[in-house]
């Protein structure tokens, strides 16, 4: 796996140097969602209870890469102020829940979808206060309201199949 993930990477920084692009300024951020990615995978090896306590750093560290590389992308570093919230818990319940469903341990996922859902509200919440109310980015929201909506929507949804995942079968 770390031999193809380097030669993936190698052929990816060939490309870029052949069309001009300069992968560091715009890969940089693959430098953390790979190493939580690998360490998920060597978590899921290991399995059972040492397997899931590996499962949280890994979510944590590869939610941490993706929120960098958006903020990357996008130039948006101040939403830090409200970002940390899918790092931590968010992350912790990725973990287990992605942990959960790999390895069919619903446990797990019943556990890390609550957790999940704290930091996806979390960041909701914050961020359409920063953003829709502050205009941290920017200027404030025009369209707070959708943004509101679809936030609850994905809310939701995250809460529903955490309840799915917690019923029980009648024996």
């Amino acid at each position: 796996i770390l031999g193809a993930g380097l030669l993936a990477l190698g052929i990816l920084a060939l490309a870029g140097r052949a069309v001009g692009i300069d992968v560091l300024d715009v890969g940089w951020p693959l430098f953390v969602i790979v190493p939580g990615a690998f360490l998920f995978v060597l978590a899921v090896s290991i399995g059972g209870q040492a397997g899931s306590v590996m499962a949280v750093p890994a979510g944590v560290i590869t939610m941490t890469g993706l929120v960098l590389a958006f903020q990357s992308a996008t130039d948006l570093w101040g939403t830090w102020a409200y970002a940390w919230a899918l790092v931590a818990p968010g992350g912790v319940g990725a973990g287990l829940a992605l942990y959960g469903l790999v390895t069919g341990q619903h446990d797990f996922v019943r556990a890390g979808f609550p957790i999940l859902a704290i930091g996806l509200a979390l960041f909701l919440g914050f961020g359409i206060f920063f953003e829709g109310v502050l205009g941290l980015s920017g200027e404030a929201f025009v369209g707070v309201e959708s943004i509101l909506a679809a936030g609850l929507v994905v809310l939701g949804g995250v809460i529903l199949a955490g309840g799915f995942m917690g019923r029980s079968r009648p024996r």
